[in-house]
């Protein structure tokens, strides 16, 4: 029981990486406030840990949502007493390069991918400094090397890695307990991978899969579940000494 008595928020938690996350930490102790934009989503997860033991609230949030966000973590401390991790996971990918990104995709994928993560941080900071608490940003493994056909998620996630080091060492400065990491998953077999692929022009998905693959050292996309295992480890405190780090999982695809 690694987080007991711990109380995590975790965003786009409705499916695939947030869910997997979710359910690990409610698999060591933690209580798990699930969010998502689909309150449904959000909801059969919850009821899904909960008919296993575990325990969750779920809540409909759009991480790009200031004042909600202020109203949800304000919630969760008066309702729990306090709040020690954040996973900030809620992202979405727009498959298109530099010539046919419209401006609207792209500020719509900044916003979600990027402004929600400083939103969240800078709330639980807020609630953090205090007790201490573990802060996860869910970057890419696509905010250290380029794809050229993820020209607006690229960048975002390049932020997201960025702007980890500089809360990291904000909080490290004001001597707050505050430990900010980020998390670099490579090809995972997600809804938002899938449906990324499914949108290249017909005839190029396949190729993409197949070059994607060989790409990969360990020949494999990866699962939902190794990236939620290394959101536990910083989660944990067995990653004390941990702040501003890059924990990269990807089948050794950034070892190229």
């Amino acid at each position: 029981m690694r987080l007991i008595d711990k109380v995590a928020l975790v965003t786009g938690a409705g499916n695939g990486i947030g869910a997997a996350t979710a359910t690990r930490f409610a698999e060591e102790g933690a209580l798990v406030i699930v969010t998502d934009i689909n309150p449904e989503s959000a909801q059969t997860v919850a009821a899904q840990i909960n008919a296993s033991g575990g325990r969750t609230e779920a809540h409909a949030q759009d991480v790009t949502d200031e004042a909600l966000w202020d109203r949800l973590v304000a919630g969760v401390v008066a309702t729990h007493g306090h709040l020690d991790i954040l996973v900030n996971n809620a992202g979405i990918a727009i498959t298109a390069n530099v010539e046919n990104t419209s401006l609207e995709d792209w500020r719509r994928t900044q916003a979600v991918n990027g402004e929600s993560v400083f939103l969240g941080t800078r709330a639980a900071v807020k609630v953090m400094q205090e007790r201490g608490g573990s802060i996860i940003n869910i970057s890419s493994i696509e905010g250290i090397v380029g794809e050229p056909d993820a020209t607006a998620y690229n960048y975002s996630k390049g932020g997201v890695r960025i702007f980890t080091k500089s809360a990291a060492l904000h909080c490290a400065r004001q001597g707050y307990p505050v430990r900010v990491n980020s998390v670099h998953p490579g090809f995972i077999l997600t809804n938002m991978v899938e449906a990324g692929i499914a949108a290249l022009p017909e005839g190029q998905a396949q190729e993409m899969y197949e070059r994607l693959l060989g790409e990969i050292p360990m020949g494999a996309m990866g699962e939902p579940l190794d990236i939620a295992n290394g959101c536990l480890f910083l989660a944990s405190d067995e990653s004390r000494y941990m702040t501003g780090s890059e924990l990269v999982i990807d089948g050794g695809y950034t070892c190229h």
